[in-house]
C-alpha cells in the first residue's frame, strides 16, 4: 500500500520532496481509519501544491479510498489488536519522534524500517516546524473568526436599547457630584490570540478631547470596543456611547430616530404616559384607601420621573435634535423621511447625530470623518470644540485632530503614550523625543564600544589589569537601553505619464440632468491638463461625483461639449473602490486577471510599491483591512499608466503613513490630478486649485480650503 500511496502523491504533487513523500506514504500505510492522517497530509502538501490546489483535493479523495479499502480488508481478516506481553513505559522511550503530537501516536521509526536510512532528519524537522507553524496559524485564525462570530451574535441578540441600558445603567444619568475622570493603571486587552494592550495605563480626564492614533491593524477599534462594552473597569456612573457603524434603517423618521437614541429619556416618557393613564383610571374607580394609596404611589413616581426628565432637559430635546441634524446636512424635509430611505453614508451621519444628542460622559468615535463631506466636517469640528464631556476619537485626518484634539494618545507596541496638545504639537514633541533617544542610545553604544576595546586590549596585561577590571565594573553598571523604534514610512509610486498634446480633457458649457426638470449641473467649464492639480469640494449630493463621471464618460452631457483626447488614459478611484475588487481573489491574482502577462514576482513587487508587502499579496482581498484594500486599488490604477488621475475620497481608511505616501507620490507625479476630498491637509498639499460644487454649478473658489471652511461655519452660525 505504501508504494501505491507514494505513487499517487508523486503524480499529483511532483514538486514534493522525496523524503516527504516517503514519510507520508509510511504515515498513511500505518494509520487506522479513525486517525485523521489525511487532514495532516493535506496540511503538509499545501505548500508544495499551492499552484494546483484542486489536484491536491483530488489526491486526498483517492487516498481516502485507499485507506478505506485497507480498513475493509483488515475487518475481513479479523481484529489486529493484541494485548502487550508487558507494560511499555513511554517515559523511557527516547526514540519517539516529536511528530507524535501532531499525528496521534505515529512512531517514525516503526514506519518503513527498511527505508530508515533514506530519511533526512533535518529535512523532516523542517517539515515538522512548518506544520507546527501552520497549525498555530490556523488556530489563531479560528480564534479570530470565533471572536467575530461571537461579536456578531451579541449584536444580533441585543438591540440598541438593550445594549444601551445594559452598558449605561440608570446611575449614569444621575451622576451629579461624582468624578468623571478615568484612571486605570494597568489594563490588558486581547483580540483572539493577539495582544492589543499589555499593562497599559488608561487615563482620560473629564472634559478633554483625546485623539487616538496608530498604524492600521494595531487594534485601535478593538480598544474602543472594549471600553464601550465595559470589558475594562470603567466606573458605572460614567455613561458611554460608541459610534462604530451605521444605524439599521426602518420606518422611524430621522428626527424620531435621534430622539429615541436617548434610551432613558424615551423610557421615562413612556413610563410618564403609562402613569398618567393609570392615574386617570384610578380617578374613576372611587375613593377607597387602596385606590388612594395607589394614586399616591403613582403620583410620587410621576414626580421622580419629572425630575429626571428635567435633569435631561427633555423639553428642549426636539429642538436640539433638529439642530444637530441640520448641522450634519439634513434638511427639514429630510428630517421627516424614514431612516430606511437614506444611503449608508447618511445613516452613518444619523448615528453620529444620535451620539451627539445623547451627550454621554464618554463619547467614542471611530473615523467619523470618513462618512461626511467638507461642509459637515467643518460643522462637526466647530461643534466638538465646545464638547463639554470626554471625547476619544480615532482619526487619521491631521487637520481634524488639530482642530478638535486637546491631547493625543499614541497606541503602539501594546502600550499607550500620552501627549499634550493637538496632532501638530504631538508630532513635534515625538520627533524631538525620538531624536534625543537615538542620540542617547548612540552615545551609550559608542561609550560601551570604547570600554570594551580597552578591556579587550589590557585585560591580560599585568600592569593594566586593575584598570581593565575597573572598566568591566563600569560597563556592568551601565543601564541597558533599548534601541529606539525606527520610524515606519511608506512610499507609493505612479509610473511617469507619457506626454500627449492638449487638449486632454475639457468640459465646455456642459449641462447635465437625469430629467429635464432635475438639472444637477449647468454651464460647467473646466480644462484638465497634465499640469492640473484640482480639488473639488461641496456638500453631499451637490454633484461632485456627477462631474467626475462626466469627465470619465460614464455619463453623457445633456448639453454642451465634452472634449477627450483619443490617446488619453484616465485612472479613476471610486469612492466605493472596494466594489471593484474581487474579495475572493488575492491581490496578486486580481492584478493578474486585470493586467495579464507578468510573473507573480513582478505583481508582488508592484504591490510592494504601494505598501502590500510579504505574504499580504497572497491573502484573500476579503480579509484585508480598508487601508490595505485602498492600496490594492492604487496598485491597479498605476498599471493603467494613466495620464490623469480622478480620485473620489481616496483618503478614507488610509492611515497617516499611507496618506503621507499618497501625497508624496502625487506631488512628484507628472500627470494631471483631480481629487474629491474632505481632508484639509490632503487638499492643501496636493492641489493648487479649489473648485466648489453647489447650487447646480461648478466654479473656481478664490481662496484656500481654510477660507472655504471658515465661510461654511460663518454661514451656519448666521442661520436663524
Amino acid at each position: 500500500m505504501a508504494a501505491a500511496v507514494a505513487y499517487e502523491i508523486r503524480s499529483a504533487v511532483p514538486s514534493a520532496d522525496s523524503v516527504l513523500v516517503d514519510y507520508l506514504a509510511g504515515l498513511i500505510d500505518d494509520a487506522n481509519q479513525e486517525e485523521d492522517v489525511l487532514q495532516v497530509t493535506r496540511m503538509i502538501l499545501e505548500s508544495p501544491a499551492e499552484d494546483d490546489l484542486p489536484a491536491l483535493d483530488r489526491l486526498i479523495e483517492r487516498l481516502a479510498t485507499i485507506v478505506d479499502a485497507k480498513h475493509q480488508a483488515s475487518l475481513a481478516d479479523g481484529p489486529r489488536n493484541k494485548k502487550l506481553d508487558k507494560i511499555l513505559d513511554m517515559s523511557k522511550t527516547g526514540a519517539m519522534s516529536s511528530t507524535i503530537q501532531f499525528t496521534e501516536g505515529v512512531d517514525l521509526e516503526s514506519i518503513n524500517k527498511s527505508k530508515a536510512t533514506r530519511v533526512d532528519v533535518k529535512k523532516l524537522e523542517k517539515q515538522e516546524a512548518k506544520l507546527r507553524a501552520k497549525i498555530e496559524k490556523r488556530a489563531r485564525k479560528d480564534l479570530y473568526e470565533g471572536s467575530k462570530l461571537l461579536d456578531t451574535q451579541r449584536k444580533q441578540q441585543q438591540s440598541y436599547e438593550e445594549m444601551f441600558m445594559k452598558v449605561n445603567p440608570i446611575d449614569a444619568t444621575t451622576a451629579k457630584g461624582k468624578s468623571k475622570d478615568i484612571h486605570l493603571p494597568s489594563i490588558d486587552i486581547n483580540f483572539g490570540s493577539n495582544r492589543i494592550l499589555a499593562g497599559a495605563s488608561l487615563t482620560l480626564a473629564h472634559g478633554r478631547r483625546y485623539g487616538l492614533i496608530g498604524r492600521n491593524g494595531v487594534g485601535k477599534s478593538t480598544f474602543l470596543r472594549a471600553i464601550a462594552m465595559r470589558d475594562v473597569p470603567i466606573p458605572a456612573h460614567i455613561s458611554i456611547l460608541f459610534v462604530e457603524q451605521e444605524i439599521i434603517g426602518d420606518d422611524t423618521t430621522a428626527l424620531d430616530s435621534v430622539l429615541k437614541a436617548d434610551v432613558w429619556r424615551d423610557h421615562f416618557l413612556r413610563e410618564e404616559r403609562e402613569l398618567n393613564a393609570r392615574l386617570a383610571e384610578l380617578e374613576d374607580e372611587g375613593t377607597e384607601k387602596r385606590i388612594e394609596d395607589a394614586k399616591e404611589e403613582a403620583a410620587a413616581r410621576l414626580v421622580e420621573i419629572h425630575m429626571k426628565l428635567a435633569d435631561m432637559e427633555s423639553e428642549t430635546a426636539p429642538a436640539r435634535a433638529a439642530g444637530l441634524l441640520a448641522g450634519l446636512g439634513f434638511s427639514e424635509e429630510d428630517q421627516g423621511r424614514p431612516t430606511r430611505s437614506f444611503s449608508g453614508g447618511w445613516r452613518m451621519r444619523l448615528a453620529l447625530a444620535r451620539a451627539l444628542f445623547v451627550k454621554p460622559s464618554l463619547l467614542l468615535l471611530d473615523e467619523p470623518t470618513n462618512h461626511i463631506d467638507l461642509n459637515a466636517l467643518a460643522w462637526l469640528e466647530d461643534y466638538l470644540q465646545t464638547w463639554q464631556n470626554t471625547l476619544l476619537v480615532v482619526s487619521h485626518d491631521r487637520a481634524f485632530l488639530d482642530a478638535v484634539a486637546t491631547d493625543i494618545i499614541h497606541q503602539h507596541s501594546s502600550r499607550l503614550d500620552y501627549y499634550k496638545g493637538n496632532f501638530t504639537q504631538f508630532y513635534a514633541t515625538k520627533t524631538e523625543r525620538d531624536l534625543n533617544l537615538r542620540k542617547e542610545y548612540d552615545t551609550q553604544m559608542q561609550y560601551r564600544a570604547h570600554l570594551q576595546a580597552f578591556i579587550d586590549r589590557w585585560r591580560y596585561n599585568a600592569n593594566r589589569a586593575a584598570q581593565a577590571q575597573s572598566k568591566i565594573k563600569i560597563l556592568e553598571k551601565l543601564p541597558d537601553l533599548e534601541p529606539p523604534e525606527a520610524e515606519e514610512t511608506e512610499k507609493f509610486k505612479f509610473p511617469e505619464a507619457e506626454k500627449i498634446s492638449p487638449p486632454l480633457l475639457q468640459l465646455s458649457e456642459v449641462t447635465f440632468g437625469y430629467t429635464p426638470d432635475k438639472i444637477i449641473l449647468k454651464h460647467v467649464n473646466i480644462d484638465v491638463g497634465l499640469e492640473s492639480r484640482i480639488a473639488i469640494v461641496g456638500s453631499n449630493g451637490a454633484g461632485k461625483s456627477t462631474a467626475i463621471k462626466l469627465l470619465i464618460g460614464d455619463l453623457n452631457a445633456t448639453a454642451g461639449n465634452v472634449v477627450r483626447n483619443g490617446r488619453l488614459r484616465i485612472g479613476y478611484f471610486a469612492q466605493h473602490h472596494v466594489d471593484a475588487l474581487n474579495a475572493a481573489m488575492t491581490p496578486v491574482g486580481f492584478l493578474a486577471s486585470k493586467f495579464p502577462g507578468k510573473s507573480e514576482q513582478e505583481y508582488r513587487s508592484h504591490l510592494g510599491a504601494f505598501g502590500i508587502t510579504g505574504l499580504t499579496g497572497l491573502q484573500l482581498i476579503g480579509t484585508l483591512s480598508g487601508g490595505q484594500k485602498s492600496r490594492v486599488a492604487f496598485a491597479a490604477l498605476s498599471l493603467q499608466n494613466p495620464h490623469v488621475l480622478l480620485l473620489d475620497e481616496p483618503t478614507n481608511h488610509l492611515d497617516i503613513q499611507g496618506l503621507d505616501a499618497l501625497m508624496n507620490a502625487l506631488a512628484s507625479w507628472n500627470g494631471g490630478v483631480i481629487i474629491i476630498s474632505h481632508d484639509e491637509r490632503f487638499i492643501t498639499t496636493v492641489s493648487n486649485q479649489l473648485w466648489v460644487c453647489g447650487d447646480g454649478t461648478l466654479a473656481k473658489f478664490r481662496g484656500d480650503v481654510q477660507a472655504y471652511k471658515s465661510l461654511i461655519v460663518s454661514n451656519i452660525k448666521t442661520k436663524p
